[in-house]
């Protein structure tokens, strides 16, 4: 095995400190960068699709951001937790958050697609593991690497040219400390983390200086003079991002939310015509076991609110033709609420896909309540059906191929 001079935890631990880079790597094993990390993922034109997906980590309740509100059996399963006030229609039974004024909005413009239901076979309620299956679109009983946009990445990247290797934006932008296992790929890619806000600046501990002088040392073999030139690249990247950030005029009033703040960065990357085809954001805190009501209450304002201002920023800069925004979750709550005012880890849930080129409206069968306080929602809709959605109506990609099988589509796009 390849040793280098910084571990992936010292490379990890950088990205959370300084803000952004060296997270060039989608392999735990540390010679995985020895091996790629100069190598890049070609570009598309300027003009091509992007996805940007919004992970509500933690478990979002569905029953409570998509109301069956006509339903009595909703309120027998929550005699608390059952919203009345407030709700915002979405046809005669079913109704939005009262926090998701934006996302109402949203729909009412046809921007908007909420697919019901949304889950796979023989779930599992751990959040690791849930989360896993999701980002790698695998089977509950099989274990899977590699994430399902990094082999997207690894399929769209497949017998490019040579010369589209040269190109020095990266495949693909998460925001946050750690590279989402949706990112992790067979062959290498070049991919990008920073931090939600604040400024770039690199501190004056040990670590920095070392990496400073690797940078301005002359002479050096091996592995390092290949850290060296992995590093003069991210560090081109990075000024490149830090400038566009900084002079980024948005066209929306964004909030000062983490999620928020997230998304005006993307919206920003987007806008300078970068040419990366796939963002990650996250916003956490949707497992909600004590004290629901404020707590949903709160998340699901500000996700209304982010994804509301960071559409109306790319309908204002005249990208909103080109990006998908997609949001997931591990599992949904129990239909039945618990002791604590909360819900517990349960199944099924909506999901929203927002865009100017999406068929807005509700898809697929809302859950079936007929169920005792003890079971969970069946699922109707695969999250995998999604996935083959996106990867072969929006992204242009082989779904099968990257999945392993097909799956029937979602018609959202």
């Amino acid at each position: 095995m390849n040793t280098l001079p910084l571990t992936r935890r010292e490379f990890i631990r950088r990205s959370a400190g300084g803000g952004l880079g060296f997270l060039a790597f989608n392999s735990f094993a540390p010679s995985f960068l020895a091996q790629s990390a100069m190598a890049q993922a070609p570009g598309p034109e300027r003009d091509r699709s992007i996805l940007v997906i919004i992970q509500l980590a933690g478990g979002n309740d569905g029953l409570n951001t998509v109301v069956p509100h006509t339903d009595d059996r909703y309120y027998n399963l929550r005699p608390s937790l059952g919203l009345r006030e407030g709700l915002l229609r979405l046809n005669d039974d079913l109704a939005l958050h009262p926090a998701c004024k934006e996302l109402h909005r949203l729909y009412d413009n046809g921007n908007l697609s909420i697919i019901q239901n949304v889950g796979y076979p023989n779930p599992n309620r751990s959040h690791f593991r849930s989360t896993e299956i999701w980002e790698t679109a695998s089977d509950s009983e099989s274990f899977k690497r590699e994430g399902w946009l990094g082999s997207y990445l690894d399929n769209a990247c497949a017998g490019s040219p040579e010369e589209d290797k040269n190109n020095q934006d990266p495949a693909a932008v998460h925001v946050g400390d750690m590279i989402p296992q949706s990112f992790l790929s067979e062959q290498s890619h070049s991919l990008f983390g920073m931090k939600p806000r604040g400024r770039f600046d690199r501190g004056n501990d040990p670590a920095d200086r070392a990496y400073e002088k690797l940078l301005q040392a002359d002479h050096i073999e091996g592995n390092a003079t290949y850290l060296q030139q992995t590093m003069m690249n991210t560090l081109v990247t990075e000024r490149r991002v830090e400038q566009i950030i900084a002079k980024y005029k948005a066209q929306a009033n964004y909030p000062g939310t983490s999620l928020a703040q997230s998304l005006k960065r993307v919206a920003a990357l987007i806008h300078a015509n970068m040419e990366t085809r796939v963002y990650y954001v996250s916003q956490g805190g949707y497992d909600t076991h004590a004290n629901q009501l404020v707590n949903h209450d709160r998340l699901l304002g500000e996700l209304s609110a982010a994804m509301g201002a960071f559409q109306s920023d790319l309908d204002a800069h005249k990208k909103d033709d080109q990006v998908l925004t997609m949001t997931f979750s591990e599992f949904g709550r129990r239909p039945a609420e618990n002791g604590s005012h909360g819900t517990d880890h349960g199944t099924a849930a909506p999901l929203f896909v927002m865009g100017s080129k999406v068929n807005g409206g509700l898809l697929g069968n809302a859950p079936d309540l007929g169920i005792s306080e003890k079971e969970d929602l069946k699922f109707s809709t695969d999250f995998r059906g999604i996935y083959s959605s996106v990867l072969d109506k929006w992204l242009e990609a082989d779904s099968a191929q990257i999945l392993g099988e097909k799956f029937a589509h979602v018609p959202f796009v």
